[in-house]
């Protein structure tokens, strides 16, 4: 398997190496069938010989590139000696593209500019990488890296009129990332906001991994999500993002794994286990529980998909009921989601955010109360 890293612009070539779209996200799916003995490791192998040469430019991240190719071979590896070479081949690669990213990130907090997607979050940016690294190489100093940089970004930075704002605000719009936006605005979603960093830095204390600073940075997140926090008689929920002057939405959304109540849940759940926060553990857990009684924003959930779907609620339901207090009132409620999930059209595409991979894992573990396999890991669910 090669693992030369080339310029790479072509749509074809970009879509290979997606883990959220193309063909690195759909050979989880096989790669979870062949453990299971339902399909053989031949296709796993032959389908990522077809990838093709990777890339580490700028746009490389957990999601795409040789970095979301380095997160699939491990995930193949496990309990194996296979891969190892390219595996080894690509450490090297990920660890340069690490510290040139976080070279780049704290230079721009030297001059006290606002930060963007691409630079911290999940999906492009160094909580991503941060995730992958805790998983292949958790005594690295590159993790270590990451999470000094993210215990950084949680700090303030001066804003208009010498007035802070967090250290993850950023000057784009949330939706067309290459419009800047007036006034700017700081992002609250597990995908691209700060609740991926709070759930990495969770994770990794939770593995004894830390860094100066790293209980405080925790606390700054659950700080400023509390501060944003809506409680009505719909139940707790937390704005995508928020504005100079407004909160984006004001009425309950979508109860989706990347922007929605699941996903903030799951990781102020994981950031209350680190901290030994009960108060804060119980309140996410009910915060979720409400969600999922509640009709209106159930039904909201349109597809089968891990982003903005059932599959993702299905998924982080049963890691949040692995760790609650009482894991019943979780699981009680798998079979009303396997339900809802069926009602729902399949997906148009065959990708693993979106697709149909994404919503075949998640399904695959839909009647167990403790799911199998770890491929969730890349959502910071575990």
């Amino acid at each position: 398997m090669t693992t030369a890293v080339t310029p790479a612009s072509e749509q074809d070539t970009a879509f290979r190496q997606s883990l959220a779209h193309g063909s690195l996200g759909i050979a989880l799916l096989h790669i979870e069938h062949a453990r299971r003995g339902y399909g053989p490791w031949q296709d796993v192998h032959r389908q990522l010989t077809a990838v093709g040469p990777l890339f580490d430019g700028d746009t490389a991240g957990l999601f795409l590139g040789a970095p979301a190719m380095t997160y699939v071979l491990h995930l193949a590896a496990t309990g194996s000696n296979q891969y190892v070479g390219a595996l080894n081949a690509l450490d090297r690669i990920v660890t340069t593209h690490t510290r040139r990213r976080l070279k780049a990130a704290h230079t721009r907090i030297d001059h006290g500019q606002p930060t963007s997607f691409a630079e911290y979050d999940l999906l492009r940016g160094l909580t991503g990488l941060g995730a992958l690294l805790l998983r292949r190489t958790p005594d690295g100093a590159e993790i270590q890296a990451v999470l000094k940089y993210l215990v950084r970004l949680t700090e303030p930075l001066p804003g208009p009129n010498g007035r802070p704002r967090p250290g993850w605000w950023v000057s784009h719009s949330p939706v067309d990332l290459g419009t800047p936006t007036p006034g700017g605005h700081a992002n609250a979603g597990l995908a691209h906001g700060i609740t991926g960093p709070l759930a990495l830095l969770a994770l990794a204390h939770l593995r004894g991994i830390t860094v100066p600073g790293h209980q405080e940075a925790m606390l700054r997140i659950c700080h400023w999500l509390d501060r944003i926090r809506v409680s009505d008689h719909r139940g707790t929920r937390w704005p995508r993002w928020i504005t100079d002057t407004t909160a984006s939405p004001v009425h309950p959304a979508a109860p989706s794994w990347c922007y929605g109540t699941p996903g903030l849940a799951r990781a102020q759940q994981l950031a209350a286990l680190a901290l030994g926060d009960t108060d804060r553990r119980r309140m996410a857990e009910r915060a979720l529980l409400y969600c999922l009684s509640d009709p209106i924003q159930l039904d909201h959930l349109t597809d089968r998909g891990l982003c903005h779907g059932v599959g993702g609620l299905l998924r982080v339901v049963q890691r949040v009921a692995m760790d609650a207090d009482e894991p019943h009132l979780f699981t009680d409620r798998l079979p009303q989601l396997t339900h809802r999930f069926l009602s729902v059209g399949p997906p148009t595409e065959a990708g693993f955010l979106e697709g149909a991979a994404g919503a075949d894992l998640a399904f695959q573990d839909a009647e167990a109360n403790t799911p199998v396999g770890d491929w969730d890991a890349c959502l910071l669910l575990i």
